[in-house]
C-alpha cells in the first residue's frame, strides 16, 4: 500500500503527464506559488510597503515554505521509485545532489537558517536567496529544458570560446597594465585591477569610469574593443545554433510518433 502511494506522488511531482489531472493541478498551483512567493520577496524590500501588511507578507512566506518543503521531502522520499536512484540511501543522495533538488533546498533554506544560527552575521544576507524560487520554474519550462538542452550539446564550443575569452582578457589587461600604469597609477595600479577596464571594453559596455590616456593605451583600448565584439558574439550565435538543431530534432521527433508500425511487414505506416 505505501509502495502504491509512493509510486503515485512520484507520478504527479516528478512526471510530467499532461493526461493525469492531479500532475496538471500540482504544477500549476506550485507555478503560482513560485511567482506569488517571489512577488513577497520583492515587496518585502520595500519599507512603504511591507510595513503596513507585514504580517501577512511574513505568514504567507510562512505557509510558502511549510508548502515547498513538503514538496522537498515528498520529492526526495519517492524519488527511489525512479531506476536510477533505486537504492533507499544512496539513490536518495544522489537525487538531492541534481541540481533542481540543490535548487529546492535552496528555495527553503534561508527560512530556517536563522532558527537555528540566528546570530549569524549573514543570515539577513542569506535571506535574498529566496529569489532562487524563480528557478524552480526550470522543471515545469519547457522553454527553459531546451535552453538546458542546448547548453549541455553545445558545452565544448562553449568553453572554448570563453577559454579565448578568458585569455585576450589577461592579455589586453597586461598590455593596457603596462602602457597606463605611470600616467595613471590609481586607476590601474595592477593587473587584476586592470580587468575591471578589460571586461567593460571588450564587453563593449564602457562605463568610463577607467580609460586609458597614453597614445599607446587608447590604441590598445581601439583593438580590445573591435575584438571584444567578435569574441562575446561567438557565444550568442552558438547557442542560435544549438536552438535551431534541438527543435529540428523536436519536430522529427514529432514526425516519428506519428507513424505506427505495420505488425506483417516491420514498415513504418503515417497516421492519417
Amino acid at each position: 500500500m505505501l509502495d502504491k502511494i509512493k509510486r503515485r506522488i512520484f507520478q504527479i511531482i516528478e512526471l510530467d503527464n499532461p493526461g493525469d489531472i492531479y500532475s496538471k493541478t500540482f504544477k500549476i498551483c506550485i507555478i503560482t506559488l513560485i511567482f506569488l512567493s517571489i512577488l513577497v520577496v520583492i515587496i518585502s524590500t520595500v519599507e512603504e510597503i511591507y510595513q503596513p501588511y507585514q504580517i501577512w507578507l511574513d505568514n504567507f512566506e510562512l505557509i510558502s515554505v511549510i508548502i515547498f518543503t513538503i514538496e522537498y521531502i515528498l520529492r526526495v522520499w519517492s524519488s527511489n521509485v525512479a531506476p536510477r536512484y533505486k537504492h533507499p540511501v544512496w539513490g536518495r543522495i544522489r537525487f538531492m545532489v541534481k541540481p533542481l533538488a540543490i535548487i529546492d533546498l535552496i528555495a527553503i533554506l534561508p527560512f530556517y537558517l536563522p532558527l537555528f544560527w540566528p546570530n549569524l552575521i549573514f543570515t539577513r544576507s542569506f535571506r535574498l536567496f529566496r529569489i532562487f524560487r524563480l528557478f524552480k520554474i526550470s522543471r515545469y519550462s519547457s522553454t527553459v529544458k531546451l535552453f538546458g538542452k542546448v547548453i549541455k550539446s553545445k558545452q565544448e564550443e562553449i568553453v572554448i570560446t570563453l577559454f579565448i575569452a578568458l585569455v585576450l582578457l589577461v592579455t589586453s589587461a597586461s598590455l593596457i597594465y603596462f602602457a597606463e600604469n605611470e600616467a595613471q597609477p590609481d586607476n590601474f595600479p595592477h593587473i587584476p585591477a586592470a580587468m575591471w577596464w578589460g571586461i567593460i571594453t571588450l564587453t563593449t559596455v564602457g562605463y568610463g569610469d577607467v580609460y586609458p590616456i597614453t597614445p599607446l593605451g587608447r590604441f590598445l583600448g581601439a583593438i580590445a574593443a573591435l575584438v571584444g565584439v567578435g569574441i562575446f558574439a561567438l557565444p550568442a550565435g552558438i547557442v542560435a545554433s544549438g536552438f535551431t538543431e534541438e527543435i529540428e530534432k523536436k519536430r522529427a521527433s514529432n514526425q516519428n510518433k506519428k507513424s505506427i508500425i505495420c505488425p506483417h511487414c516491420g514498415q513504418k505506416i503515417d497516421e492519417e
